[in-house]
């Protein structure tokens, strides 16, 4: 993983919001991490992208360096914080899970801020889960932090990195340490029975056709069903709506092949 060295921080009246920065002229494009990981999941993407963008990598209030929330807020709001801290008007968001649904909020709460989205495993911050595999996994992980055990949580948060249809002896050891160090860190930033401070966007499927940018949802081959068709909904519901696959990955895409991840999001930002 990259060094911290780089990494720079927003004050808040709740706190710092910490982010890394390419810097450069180059046009914005803000990278939205998934749930209990942080900035460190793009390190492939940043150097990649940023020869042709300014790229952002924040960690999510209560993620990574990112101070604990301490009274109400919404992630689409930090994310529009972040581009008037820096006087950027307007950004491509990319973001994966949590991340992608933070992207979407922030298109549909913050719409002038918005160039283009990128979204991976998700279509929008209201998630509709129904697929067996999916709400056993969900439903361990509500358990294990309920009882306060790490271990078991940990467990089956990993479970998404290998997907429904392989398992952690499928994919590359490298790649589930890096999620557990990063699971970790954030998972110990909190305590049992913690109360969520995130405010709720709502009404977000019935308002998703109004959005009037590109999007572009790249799919790992092996994820859900769920993820895999929440997307799909939000990319057939968009005016401009795009999508690709990255085979024989499942729902981290950009760090299992990032070499055809970032070739797709190039070849998306290109044709903007």
């Amino acid at each position: 993983m990259t060094a911290d060295a780089d990494l720079r921080f927003l004050p808040s009246g709740d706190g710092d919001l910490a982010y890394r920065d390419t810097g450069g002229t180059g046009p914005a494009l803000v990278l939205l991490h998934g749930g209990f990981l942080d900035h460190r999941m793009w390190d492939a993407q940043v150097p990649a992208l940023a020869a042709s963008h300014r790229v952002l990598a924040p960690d999510a209030r209560g993620h990574g360096a990112s101070t604990n929330a301490t009274r109400p807020f919404r992630p689409a709001d930090d994310v529009a914080a972040l581009l008037d801290h820096l006087g950027i008007g307007s950004a491509v968001l990319v973001g994966l899970s949590m991340g992608a649904g933070t992207a979407v909020d922030t298109a549909l709460e913050h719409p002038r801020r918005v160039r283009a989205l990128v979204v991976s495993g998700a279509g929008t911050s209201e998630p509709d889960f129904r697929d067996p595999w999916t709400t056993s996994v969900l439903t361990d992980w509500g358990a294990a932090l309920a009882a306060g055990d790490v271990e078991a949580w940990l467990r089956a948060f990993l479970r998404f990195v290998p997907g429904p249809h392989r398992t952690t002896d499928d994919v590359d050891p490298v790649i589930l340490d890096r999620q557990r160090a990063m699971a970790l860190g954030t998972v110990g930033k909190h305590t049992a029975g913690e109360p969520d401070l995130r405010v709720p966007v709502t009404g977000t499927w019935e308002r998703i056709a109004g959005i009037g940018v590109p999007v572009l949802a790249v799919h790992g081959g092996l994820d859900s069903d769920d993820h895999l068709r929440m997307a799909d909904r939000l990319v057939r519901t968009v005016a401009d709506g795009r999508s690709a696959t990255v085979e024989n990955t499942a729902h981290y895409p950009n760090m299992e092949r990032p070499g055809a991840y970032n070739d797709i999001v190039g070849d998306f930002l290109a044709s903007l």
